[in-house]
C-alpha cells in the first residue's frame, strides 16, 4: 500500500504542476503563465520531469498520400450547439463567425479555385453526440472541424478525432484541461479559464484588497473544472473562498444560496456563469440586501447580461479573451460586415471562430489536401506562433493552448469597457514569493 501511495503522488506531482517554459516568447514563462505565488509544492520538491513543456509529436504514416482526383469542393467540418442547448446563442455566433470567414475566402478564389464548404454538425451536449458527429465528418470528408464550446463535447470529440485523424480546432471551449489531454490533433485558438481565473485573482484580491470572497456557480463541468483554477490559487495566496455555492442550469430562484453566502460575511461575490444566470443572480443579491462588489466569469460579456440586469450591472467586473473595442482595423472591418451579414453584433464566440476559420483556410492554402500534413502545420507554433488575428496575437503553448492577451470588462454607464488585464503580482498571506504549498 505505501509503495502504491508514493506512485499516486509522484504521478499528480509531475503531471498537473503548473512549470517553466518557453514558448516562442523573450522570456520563460510559467505554464499557464501561472505566478510563481501560486506555484504548488515549491516550498518543498522539485518535480523530476514536467509535462506541457514540449508539443508531443505525431509520427504515424498519412503524410505521403495525394489529394483525391475530381474534387468539387473543399469541405470543412463545425461542431457546435445549435439546437437542444443553453448555448444555442453562442453556437449560433460560432458558426457564423467561421461562416463568414469562409465566404470571403472564397471571394478570394477558395482553395486552388475550389469553393470552401463548411459542414455543420449539432453536438447537442451530449457525450455520445460528438462521437458521432465526428464520425458523420469523416464520412463527409472533412479535412479538418472547428469546435465546440461545451467542455465535455469537446473532449469526446477530441478523442473521436484523434481515431479518425481529422484535425480540430478549438474555438470555444475554455476548459483549462482540453489541451492537457495531450492529443496532437487540436490547437486551441481562445484563452482558457485558467487566465481568465488568473486575472481575476489578480484583480480581486491585489488591486481591489478583498480577503473574503464568496463563489456561486453551476453545478456542471463547466462550473466546476472554471472556477477550479481561481479556487486552487486563492488557497495558495492564503484567501481561500469563505463559500462555494451551486446551482442548476435553468435555476431562476437562488435564495437559499445567497442565505448561505450572507452567513459567511464576505467582502466580495465571485459569480461564474452563463449571463442569464448571472443576472438574475445579481438582481436577487441586491434584493437580499447584499451590497458587496460582484465579479463574474466571461461569460457575461453579453447583451443579455446587461438586459437583465439593467441598472444593477453598473460596476461588475469580468474577464474577456479579446477586445472588442479594439482599433485593429481588421477587427473593425469583420464587426461591420458581420452585423451587415448576419444583422446582430459578432460575440467572442464568433470573433475566435472566424480567426480559427482563417488559420484553417491558411493552413490548407499552406500544405494541401492532406489531414496529416494540416495536423503538422497547424501544431507547428513556428508558422502560427504570434498570427495576428481579430482578436490579438494567438500565441501557442506546448500544449496547444492559447496564451494570448486577456482583457477586464467593467461596466460603466450600461456597458462594458474593456482595459488590458494589470499584470499578475500575486503576494501570499505573509508575503512570501514561494507559495504557500
Amino acid at each position: 500500500m505505501k509503495a502504491k501511495f508514493c506512485s499516486t503522488a509522484i504521478f499528480v506531482l509531475i503531471f498537473i504542476l503548473p512549470v517553466s517554459f518557453v514558448y516562442g516568447q523573450e522570456k520563460t514563462q510559467n505554464y499557464g503563465k501561472a505566478p510563481d505565488e501560486i506555484f504548488p509544492y515549491q516550498n518543498f520538491t522539485k518535480a523530476y520531469k514536467y509535462h506541457f513543456l514540449i508539443p508531443l509529436t505525431f509520427n504515424g504514416a498519412g503524410r505521403e498520400k495525394l489529394a483525391p482526383s475530381g474534387l468539387k469542393e473543399v469541405r470543412i467540418g463545425f461542431l457546435g450547439p445549435l439546437s437542444g442547448s443553453i448555448m444555442v446563442p453562442q453556437g449560433l455566433q460560432m458558426l457564423q463567425g467561421a461562416t463568414l470567414a469562409l465566404e470571403a475566402a472564397n471571394k478570394k478564389g477558395g482553395y486552388r479555385g475550389l469553393p470552401f464548404v463548411l459542414m455543420p454538425h449539432n453536438d447537442a451536449g451530449l457525450w455520445g453526440a460528438a462521437a458521432n458527429e465526428v464520425v458523420k465528418m469523416d464520412d463527409e470528408k472533412v479535412w479538418l472541424f472547428l469546435g465546440s464550446i461545451d467542455d465535455i463535447v469537446s473532449h469526446v470529440a477530441l478523442r473521436a478525432a484523434l481515431k479518425l485523424e481529422i484535425f480540430m480546432v478549438c474555438t470555444g471551449n475554455p476548459d483549462p484541461t482540453y489541451t492537457e489531454t495531450n492529443i496532437p490533433w487540436t490547437i486551441r485558438v481562445i484563452s482558457d479559464d485558467r487566465a481568465s481565473s488568473y486575472a481575476l485573482l489578480n484583480y480581486i484580491h491585489e488591486k481591489e484588497g478583498h480577503t473574503r470572497v464568496a463563489v456561486i456557480r453551476p453545478n456542471n463541468r463547466y462550473g466546476r473544472v472554471g472556477i477550479k483554477e481561481y479556487t486552487d490559487a486563492a488557497i495558495r495566496i492564503g484567501h481561500p473562498v469563505v463559500i462555494e455555492e451551486r446551482f442548476l442550469d435553468g435555476d431562476i430562484d437562488f435564495t437559499s444560496q445567497l442565505e448561505r453566502i450572507k452567513r459567511t460575511s464576505p467582502d466580495a461575490i465571485l459569480v461564474w456563469g452563463n449571463a442569464k444566470e448571472s443576472a438574475l443572480i445579481l438582481k436577487q443579491i441586491r434584493s437580499a440586501g447584499l451590497k458587496q462588489p460582484v465579479y463574474c466569469s466571461d461569460r457575461v460579456v453579453s447583451p443579455e447580461f446587461l438586459k437583465i440586469a439593467g441598472n444593477l450591472a453598473e460596476g461588475v467586473v469580468t474577464t474577456c479573451q479579446y477586445n472588442p473595442d479594439s482599433d485593429n482595423p481588421k477587427l473593425k472591418t469583420f464587426q461591420a460586415d458581420y452585423l451587415k451579414r448576419f444583422g446582430q453584433e459578432p460575440d467572442v464566440f464568433a470573433a475566435h471562430a472566424y480567426d480559427g476559420m482563417n488559420i484553417t483556410i491558411e493552413a490548407i492554402r499552406k500544405v494541401g489536401l492532406n489531414r496529416v500534413l494540416l495536423r503538422d502545420v497547424l501544431t507547428d507554433r513556428k508558422t502560427f506562433q504570434g498570427y495576428q488575428g481579430i482578436t490579438g496575437k494567438i500565441i501557442l503553448d506546448g500544449s496547444w493552448n492559447d496564451m494570448g492577451d486577456i482583457f477586464m470588462a467593467e461596466v460603466r454607464n450600461g456597458k462594458f469597457l474593456f482595459s488590458p488585464a494589470p499584470p499578475l503580482d500575486l503576494k501570499t498571506k505573509t508575503g512570501s514569493k514561494t507559495g504557500s504549498y
